[in-house]
């Protein structure tokens, strides 16, 4: 039986999944600190995380048994991973899981400050409506420069590209041929 531990809020679905796989013992215990993830981390083969658990030196160390860290997320900078390594354990992380919905946020944020969405907002409650300050541009032949060229970035031009913007990117870490 390979035993796995949650530490952090997962969505339920994911739980009920992992639950419903032969083979697993699932165990959700989340807001552990330190000393508590210490503790109980020897009785498991896996630990399923986000940003809220630290995979600090004295964790791994008293993780016997452990050999895997999964990260629900992007990054994995909470995790110790040269010691991890060192010690055989595998990180793993999902690196796509809101790449859609973070780039998203992004063109929303843009198009709110574009027409000046916050500041109107506060006008009308305030219970005015300053309309001369209020105008707005559009984005349309607008230049969109993009640093970072990651999934994020690629999803952020293609939706820039989609509002006709010019899109304009750099990364030093991407090929020349990703950016055609």
């Amino acid at each position: 039986m390979t035993k796995i531990l949650i530490s952090d809020k997962l969505a339920q679905a994911g739980i009920e999944y992992l639950n419903a796989q032969p083979g697993f013992e699932i165990t959700v215990k989340t807001g552990l600190n330190e000393q508590g993830l210490c503790d109980i981390i020897a009785d498991y083969d896996a630990l399923l995380i986000r940003s809220d658990t630290q995979v600090t030196p004295a964790v791994l160390h008293a993780a016997t048994n452990l050999k895997l860290i999964g990260r629900a997320g992007i990054g994995v900078d909470n995790v110790d991973i040269p010691l991890a390594t060192e010690l055989g354990i595998i990180i793993m992380n999902t690196p796509d899981a809101n790449a859609t919905t973070t780039a998203e946020l992004a063109i929303a944020h843009m198009l709110s400050l574009s027409r000046h969405l916050p500041t109107a907002d506060r006008s009308v409650r305030a219970g005015k409506w300053e309309r001369s300050k209020l105008m707005g541009s559009e984005v349309a032949n607008k230049t969109l420069a993009i640093l970072g060229f990651g999934t994020i970035g690629r999803i952020v031009s293609q939706r820039g590209l989609g509002l006709r913007m010019n899109v304009i990117a750099y990364d030093p870490f991407v090929a020349p041929e990703i950016f055609r």
